[in-house]
């Protein structure tokens, strides 16, 4: 042991170290060290350019998103409402029953009109009937009215108006108080006259009341003498059958 100590002591004597070599090393330590500073760096500067480009690309989706949440505001601020129902109140007063019209009446003209004119009415009890001229007739257009009152139910009617032809006559249609579906209508022309005609439908009845009947046409123009226009009606009321027929009143 005391020898190996005393060669030792003598190598270590003996040893001059290399201080080229010592600097070198030193050196290339420093080198390698930098170099290890400087991609630590550099990897900390990419890091966060990254972070900055992912922060910038979150705010601008932010404000994409917010831009979107503005738009689609402003388009629901901007569509229209719907407009609310409007409620009409009643009035608490029931509507007057209107006439059941077999055709629409013509306009009413704004020509002369014919004065009205009525014959005396005429009956047999169970039904009476009075015949008139529109007062909304023309010098072009007529309306030829037959009331009827009926006393009693009526199981049975049937009512004729026959139009002279006094030149011109063309029907323009009719017009009648009762369900126009309860009747046969016909109009037809016959030995010089337009006849317009209502059956009272099998199994229908007509109520004690005032009915209406009407014949409307068009003619020759200037004022229209109504006197050779005839009326008929026959109805059967508790199996009685009455009949009253007439003429309209002349004039023009």
């Amino acid at each position: 042991m005391d020898d190996t100590r005393k060669h030792l002591r003598r190598a270590a004597e003996a040893h001059e170290p290399d201080r080229e070599a010592m600097l070198a090393r030193i050196d290339q330590g420093m080198a390698q060290d930098s170099d290890a500073r400087r991609a630590r760096r550099y990897r900390r500067r990419r890091q966060a350019s990254w972070a900055k480009v992912s922060l910038a690309a979150l705010a601008a989706v932010g404000v994409l998103g917010l831009g979107g949440l503005a738009v689609a505001a402003g388009v629901r601020q901007q569509a229209p409402e719907r407009p609310a129902p409007v409620v009409v109140a009643p009035t608490g007063q029931a509507a007057t029953p209107q006439p059941r019209v077999s055709s629409a009446r013509p306009p009413v003209s704004s020509g002369p009109s014919t004065p009205h004119r009525s014959a005396a009415p005429t009956g047999d009890g169970v039904i009476s009937a009075r015949a008139d001229i529109n007062a909304h007739s023309t010098v072009y257009w007529s309306q030829n009215d037959l009331t009827i009152d009926v006393a009693q139910p009526l199981t049975a009617m049937t009512v004729e108006l026959r139009i002279a032809q006094t030149g011109g006559v063309q029907s323009t249609g009719d017009w009648l108080t009762a369900p126009p579906d309860d009747f046969t209508i016909t109009v037809t022309p016959s030995d010089g006259y337009l006849v317009y005609r209502w059956v009272l439908k099998p199994g229908r009845t007509i109520p004690a009341a005032r009915q209406l009947f009407a014949a409307q046409f068009n003619h020759q123009t200037g004022k229209r003498d109504a006197g050779k226009d005839t009326f008929l009606v026959q109805a059967t009321a508790s199996g009685r059958t009455s009949e009253v027929h007439g003429e309209f009143p002349a004039g023009g």
